[in-house]
């Protein structure tokens, strides 16, 4: 899986030309067990096999594989119109999540995100930076007080994001709500991955593996976030300075205001996708941290020398290129959502010349992408000074962390301002280190990128 992708060179072609493929065995049952098994390798094997576009057929299904800039800029941008996102994915998240602006299609998510658009702008994120930071310092003085050297950062990270969604959702984090509530978006995210392969969702009331802690985990989401809704109703004024009381002020252009349900859903879906990229991002950035003590050492210089004791905040984001550069090359090598941007077409397209028909599943791999050697030389090489002036920035569609057209994160500002807080708040206080004799970690699909069986480092007062 770590070995660089050498595409196949690309014949000439024209609309009646077949595009190659894998070999399908029983229906095309043999791809779909290979996907499950190492869905990111199957993709590097694709791409140095067929090149940047390939067609996978299983059962009655025609999935194109698009590994090259232009193709992704070409689908997500210039063909977006024609495209939604591939359906059992979002009834995946549908299902434990609601109809939200991650989920929802058309008019309604037009709406949805026309309406959520101002409380994600930058200067709106901003506002955010102190929460971020009272987040950043409850996990990091739980660090400084813990008598152990070696600490889960898996742990570590998801506790303080979700701390992050905490305050900044509600204004406050409240004793054992962080827990709860990062148990149950690790059920639902695990739960969601399990069943996206397969054609449809079970009823969760059956006694089946699994179902009891789904249940569970809603069960948690639901009455911590309605406990929160029907606290912030009840107030005379309601404040509207946290992300809920936005969410309760929104008005469409008709003055039309969420409906209780879809800030209900909007709050879901902040607690899942809202903190779980950025713990992942935050993951992978402290194993190359520890691997790369220069580069640390670089950044920790960076750091002090601008912030001295003091506590970061959003404008210090520009005058820290070394650190952000660090975390754009970690979610470069280990993109947090590495697979399964898919979308299904509307209606016949063009894909750099070829003809794609109706009802085509197009399937677009960051992974592959970001460790294309024809644009990231060394691809596996871990090198912050790609994303430094003078050098130029990758083309359009090469570099995809949090996606790509109208369908781009919606949270990218919050996420960046986050990672950045968090990140220089670590290095101001620990240093990480590799625990003498401790295996690489092995990438691992879940719905974000992890390390398989977790990442231990040592974290030393610096």
């Amino acid at each position: 899986m770590d070995t660089p992708s050498q595409p196949a060179a690309l014949p000439p072609h024209h609309a009646a030309t077949p595009l190659a493929g894998p070999a399908r065995r029983w229906g095309g049952l043999n791809l779909l067990l290979a996907m499950r098994r190492d869905y990111l390798g199957l993709m590097d094997g694709l791409h140095r096999a067929h090149g940047d576009i390939s067609l996978m057929k299983i059962f009655n299904e025609q999935a194109y594989d698009l590994m090259s800039p232009d193709l992704v800029r070409e689908a997500l941008i210039t063909q977006s119109e024609h495209l939604v996102r591939w359906q059992r994915g979002v009834a995946v998240f549908a299902d434990a999540l609601g109809q939200n602006v991650l989920t929802t299609e058309g008019a309604l998510w037009q709406r949805q995100r026309r309406m959520l658009m101002p409380a994600f702008t930058p200067k709106r994120v901003a506002g955010y930076a102190a929460l971020m930071v009272q987040a950043g310092h409850q996990g990091l003085n739980a660090l400084a007080t813990s008598p152990s050297r070696e600490h889960t950062m898996d742990t570590v990270w998801n506790r303080m994001t979700i701390e992050v969604i905490l305050r900044t959702l509600f204004g406050e984090a409240r004793p054992g709500e962080a827990d709860a509530a990062m148990h149950a978006t690790q059920v639902l995210s695990a739960t969601a991955f399990k069943e996206m392969f397969w054609p449809v969702t079970l009823p969760d009331w059956l006694p089946l593996p699994g179902k009891a802690a789904k249940r569970a985990a809603l069960r948690t989401l639901r009455q911590l976030i309605n406990g929160r809704i029907e606290e912030r109703l009840a107030q005379a004024q309601p404040t509207s300075t946290d992300l809920l009381g936005q969410l309760l002020a929104l008005r469409d252009e008709d003055g039309q205001a969420l409906s209780r349900q879809e800030v209900f859903d909007q709050c879901v879906v902040t607690f899942q996708a809202g903190h779980e990229t950025s713990s992942t991002a935050l993951l992978w950035w402290s194993a190359l941290m520890a691997r790369h003590p220069e580069a640390q050492a670089r950044a920790r210089q960076e750091v002090r020398s601008l912030l001295g004791p003091r506590d970061p905040c959003a404008e210090d984001m520009a005058q820290l290129p070394w650190l952000s550069a660090t975390l754009k090359e970690a979610m470069r090598l280990y993109p947090p959502v590495a697979a399964l941007m898919s979308r299904r077409t509307t209606a016949p397209i063009t894909l750099g010349g070829w003809a794609i028909p109706q009802g085509a599943m197009l399937r677009i791999t960051p992974w592959v992408l970001h460790r294309d050697a024809r644009t990231f030389p060394e691809p596996q090489a871990f090198r912050p000074e790609r994303f430094m002036a003078p050098a130029e920035a990758p083309p359009k569609g090469a570099y995809i962390p949090l996606g790509l057209g109208p369908r781009v994160c919606l949270g990218q500002h919050f996420a960046t301002l986050e990672m950045t807080l968090l990140a220089a708040m670590m290095l101001q206080r620990f240093e990480l280190r590799w625990p003498e004799g401790a295996a690489e970690p092995v990438p691992q699909m879940h719905v974000t990128l992890r390390p398989k069986g977790g990442l231990r480092l040592v974290v030393a007062s610096a």
